[in-house]
């Protein structure tokens, strides 16, 4: 069985769909909730996105990366208004986050192209 996301309590039907009118919005942290708990976050600076999957709360999670990317990028605007600074070989481009975050919400894994690293 497909896991169900929501985003705000509204499930989730077209995630990229969403992500891009949040992103046109000016908002740039969207956190997914699914029916088994788990957490799924994408905070973008439109260029770059930090991803990252948790199996509840408390979990310290999961993140995608692009391994050997140097240098860092910042305006990782969260809801609070605190803007970040993250290396980018802890971040993804944009598109190919967006393409992550879809295959997440559809399968409940990353991609299996996809690189990430455990923060537990």
């Amino acid at each position: 069985m497909t896991e169900s996301w929501s985003h705000d309590g509204r499930p989730v039907p077209d995630l990229v769909a969403l992500l891009r009118a949040r992103i046109d919005a000016g908002h740039l942290e969207t956190w997914l909730t699914s029916e088994s708990g788990r957490s799924f976050a994408f905070v973008t600076n439109t260029d770059r996105a930090m991803l990252m999957l948790l199996n509840g709360e408390g979990d310290a999670g999961e993140h995608a990366t692009t391994p050997n990317a140097e240098g860092e990028s910042d305006g990782f605007v969260l809801s609070n208004g605190q803007s970040d600074t993250y290396p980018d070989a802890d971040t993804v481009a944009l598109e190919q986050a967006l393409t992550i975050a879809g295959h997440v919400v559809r399968e409940g894994t990353w991609p299996a192209d996809a690189h990430h690293v455990s923060d537990r």
